[in-house]
């Protein structure tokens, strides 16, 4: 029997539709700015993919998630014909592939049980889960089932992230760095971001983590198997993004203006060229290795700033 990715691909092969593209999570505003490029005729339209189905989902006890779920399902049928539909089952009735989208890192194992056993393939965003256990959990069944997956924050495909110094002998990065109270590892709430963006710059392969917790900022030192550090400033409550790179006696300051650091279309253009049939744009495992470095982190701020591994 042929795999859904399969027969998705015959299909944009034989010159079918749009790759049917299915909403987990309206609490976020990641689901109307990437509809708005997937749906809308704005020269920054990305073609090749349409948002035709959504289903609400919500955390009742995240203000951040209850206080938005209904406004933006709203705006997703109003303004850009998206159906809303009851429950995931239903959802993967209606779609090709899937952009998981809730907020809350939390229920993304539950959520994505059903997509990875539908074997449709999966963009899961910012953060993967809210423990490692659960990435790595979320990673093992996608590979039992053969499910195509990946999680990337958009500042990756952005100006800072596009701008990767080949290399490098040291990278430090910073952006905001507030906490959710219900997710265990605090910086894949929002530091993921400046986190991603070292990874984007250093590559994979940090073996130790450092971090100094302050009242307005912590301070995360990545040790990485060739020697090489790489530093994260997560700020409270908020900053904007940037990131140093150091090359010999080299040093480069990327400091782009907010909108082009944060535009999402790039990213958006990989993931239709991933549910189109391409691979991953960032490997899997680099993305269990960031998880893992975030649980490091985590693990040294109990550790009163020792150093952690990696595990």
């Amino acid at each position: 029997m042929k795999t859904t990715l399969a027969v998705l691909m015959a299909a944009l092969c034989a010159g079918a539709a749009d790759v049917r593209v299915g909403i987990i999570g309206t609490d976020t505003s990641h689901v109307t700015a990437f509809t708005k490029l997937l749906n809308g005729d704005a020269p920054e339209h990305v073609a090749g993919a349409r948002v035709v189905a959504a289903y609400k989902g919500g955390s009742p006890d995240l203000q951040e998630s209850a206080g938005r779920v209904e406004q933006y399902a709203e705006e997703l049928r109003a303004k850009y014909g998206v159906e809303i539909v009851p429950d995931i089952p239903a959802l993967l009735g209606k779609v090709d592939a899937v952009l998981l989208e809730s907020i809350d890192g939390r229920v993304h194992l539950a959520q994505a049980r059903a997509v990875i056993a539908a074997r449709k393939p999966v963009f899961i965003d910012k953060p993967l889960a809210a423990t490692l256990e659960d990435a790595r959990e979320i990673a093992r069944l996608a590979k039992a089932a053969g499910t195509p997956w990946f999680s990337s924050s958009s500042l990756r495909f952005g100006a800072i992230g596009a701008a990767r110094i080949a290399g490098a002998s040291g990278v430090s990065t910073w952006g905001p760095g507030p906490f959710e109270p219900h997710h265990y590892l605090e910086l894949a709430w929002y530091a993921i971001h400046p986190v991603e963006l070292l990874y984007t710059l250093m590559g994979p392969g940090c073996v130790e983590v450092t971090r100094t917790a302050g009242e307005n900022e912590d301070v995360i030192v990545g040790r990485w198997k060739d020697g090489r550090l790489g530093t994260v400033r997560a700020i409270r409550p908020y900053s904007d993004y940037g990131a140093v790179v150091t090359k010999g006696r080299e040093v480069t300051v990327l400091h782009p203006k907010a909108a082009e650091a944060t535009d999402y279309r790039p990213l958006v253009v990989e993931i239709v060229k991933f549910f189109s049939g391409g691979p991953p744009p960032v490997p899997n495992d680099e993305t269990l290795e960031i998880y893992a470095f975030l649980d490091a982190a985590q693990k040294s701020k109990e550790q009163h700033g020792r150093p952690a591994a990696l595990r």
